[in-house]
């Protein structure tokens, strides 16, 4: 039997652990932790990566998506249009605002917006369109952007598991996250791009919105003391930024790893006549980086027991869609509001999928979930 975890982090961080640890030890030498020089360099260099004119750290990526919705000024009674089947902090930043999540049933090949309801969604008090870039697979930003245009709306691209990934207008080549009003990144540890701890980051080509970005991130102060606006303690550190800046060289290459790792699935897949068990495999689509690699099968408990005493992790992104949570009752939606979102939650699986995870690695794993599927259907 092979161990195959489901993520390890440790390989990049053995790699670079010298210059991290340098790094990390300037820091303490200057005791600069808050707003210090690396921050800014960090910022600079993903303007620069993203092309675009602002980029602004932040504690986090869900302080990230609600920066970004305060700075829009979104409030009381304005309805933000956004899928079911993502990160609970999509639609929690839209909550505490006062502002009400208006929920579009997802595409079951991307798991992304299905863009053709959206125009069915607009009221009169929407104000912005939510896009997530789920598992690293962009949306049609091409058409959200024509929609938003035709009805005025403001569009905040949820990229938390985008970075680096590519968006197609027209014959134009864009990152992730450079498309709407502003973008908005997560530097988790487990993304692509991972710090040592929680880190996000804002982007946009406006300069009223990063302004005021700049200034909600830190209780709304331009001067010590003097609160211009009411805004939230939300600063990247520094710590982060000196991990984020020795890791951002690499992310190019990893992102390809990862797609040269979906490739091995989708090849070994075919081989072992993966369709024939009735696996669903993800999109191999231009721009998709493969934060997550997910197959769907009616049978993923089981499969997903039986894998775990084979020794290969997997996860569920997400169990349950966020129409559905206990938490949210109060927005009045019920079971069977988005059937493609509900299927999904039952269905879909992650596998193994990291720079580091070798071939041999993806074959059993693959294997194992052929023969655990072929051998269920017979029994």
């Amino acid at each position: 039997m092979m161990e195959v975890p489901f993520i390890d982090l440790r390989p990049p961080h053995i790699l670079l652990l010298e210059e991290l640890e340098r790094e990390i030890r300037s820091i303490f030498q200057t005791s600069q932790f808050v707003m210090g020089p690396r921050v800014r360099r960090l910022e600079e260099a993903l303007a620069q990566y993203l092309g675009v004119k602002h980029a602004i750290g932040v504690a986090s990526g869900s302080d990230a998506l609600l920066l970004a919705l305060m700075a829009l000024g979104i409030k009381e009674g304005d309805e933000v249009i956004t899928t079911p089947f993502t990160f609970f902090s999509t639609v929690s930043a839209i909550v505490r605002l006062g502002g009400k999540p208006v929920f579009v049933d997802i595409d079951p090949e991307t798991f992304n917006l299905n863009v053709e309801l959206i125009p069915k969604a607009i009221t009169e008090k929407t104000r912005a369109i939510m896009p997530v870039h789920l598992f690293g697979l962009p949306c049609d930003m091409e058409r959200i952007m024509g929609i938003s245009k035709e009805v005025n709306l403001k569009v905040v691209e949820d990229s938390a598991q985008a970075l680096g990934a590519d968006c197609f207008i027209g014959d134009q080549k864009k990152k992730a996250g450079s498309i709407g009003d502003l973008g908005c990144f997560s530097f988790y540890p487990t993304k692509n791009l991972g710090g040592a701890g929680d880190g996000g980051l804002v982007v946009t080509d406006s300069g009223e919105l990063a302004e005021k970005i700049s200034l909600l991130r830190s209780h709304g102060a331009r001067d010590k003391y003097v609160h211009e606006l009411l805004g939230i303690n939300s600063r990247l550190d520094e710590i982060q930024a000196a991990v984020l800046l020795v890791k951002l060289p690499y992310l190019d290459q990893w992102n390809e790893e990862r797609r040269r790792k979906a490739e091995y699935y989708q090849s070994f897949f075919k081989e072992y006549e993966g369709e024939k068990v009735g696996i669903k495999l993800p999109p191999l689509e231009k721009g998709h980086i493969f934060h997550q690699y997910i197959i769907r099968t009616p049978k993923r408990d089981e499969l997903r027991k039986y894998l775990q005493q084979k020794g290969i992790g997997t996860e569920v992104y997400y169990p349950l869609p966020l129409h559905l949570q206990p938490s949210l009752k109060f927005l009045g939606y019920k079971k069977g509001d988005f059937p493609e979102a509900e299927r999904a939650s039952q269905e879909v699986l992650a596998l193994p999928i990291y720079p580091e995870l070798s071939p041999q690695a993806q074959r059993y794993v693959v294997q194992e979930i052929v023969s655990f599927l072929r051998k269920s259907a017979f029994s």
